[in-house]
């Protein structure tokens, strides 16, 4: 990633989070995400605040995390017993969920305050990677359980107001989910059609300047070539319109490799 001049003003990033604790257990498939993640903090303005939109919690309603201190949730299974033992102790931001909440209202996006949810793995694992110290106020923000990309862009847009902010937007996903192609060996394999959907999401995210073509061509993304391939269900997808939606400007390709033995690709966005 190239330096950026530090503006202390809102940015946001979507970047895919690897597979459940492996990033944090050492696993060879991960390793470039990895020394991605660890050098990301560095090369981005330190925020004062993160949001974080993550594939792994989804509402009927948007919901927005409003503890001080929120717990961690160890969803997932079938791992080492260190993988439940992770700890990430950083706190909350209710003044920032309350925020929120008065933006997409404003908007006329329902949403609703939880005191109750705790940080998925969406959220801790990378998070755990950039900024270990977990001395930055985190909260979570729920995806709407419809996984409609324009009511995402419009989430994203409703959200505007915090790129004049010192606040770091971060959409939590994967670029390519289908679960039954990964391969965890260590090894990486030519992919061309998952290759020709990474290429169209980088001229989606880093070539596309009209803010209208942009939405027309997000909200359509199912006929990008080999969509359903990549993405069985979108969940780890839709983080990214967040992000398309809450910065006018082109997003810059900050990561381009494999994981899981897969190409997956991460994108930046910042005020210019």
């Amino acid at each position: 990633m190239e330096q950026k001049e530090f503006n202390n003003k809102g940015q946001a990033i979507y970047f895919s989070h690897g597979g459940g604790p492996l990033p944090l257990l050492h696993d060879p498939s991960h390793d470039k995400m990895v020394e991605f993640m660890k050098k990301l903090s560095s090369n981005i303005s330190r925020p004062d605040s993160i949001v974080v939109f993550s594939a792994h919690w989804e509402e009927p309603v948007v919901t927005i995390q409003s503890s001080d201190e929120p717990e961690l949730i160890y969803d997932y299974y079938g791992f080492p017993e260190e993988a439940y033992a992770i700890e990430y102790p950083c706190k909350g931001k209710p003044d920032l969920a309350k925020k929120i909440a008065n933006l997409l209202k404003a908007a006329q996006i329902e949403c609703v305050l939880d005191d109750q949810r705790p940080y998925d793995h969406g959220s801790y694992i990378p998070l755990k990677l950039m900024y270990p110290e977990a001395d930055i106020p985190v909260i979570q923000v729920s995806l709407n359980h419809d996984l409609d990309a324009l009511t995402h862009l419009k989430i994203g847009k409703a959200l505007g107001p915090l790129m004049d902010e010192n606040v770091l937007i971060i959409g939590s996903g994967f670029s390519f989910h289908n679960m039954r192609e990964y391969d965890f060996s260590g090894r990486n394999a030519e992919d061309p059609k998952n290759n020709v959907f990474q290429e169209r999401l980088i001229k989606l995210c880093c070539e596309e300047k009209d803010e209208a073509k942009k939405w027309k061509q997000g909200s359509d993304w199912e006929n990008f070539p080999e969509a359903r391939y990549c993405h069985p269900r979108e969940e780890h997808l839709i983080p990214l319109f967040v992000c398309l939606g809450v910065s006018q400007n082109v997003g810059t390709k900050i990561f381009d490799d494999y994981i899981a033995g897969k190409r997956a690709t991460a994108f930046y966005w910042g005020i210019e």
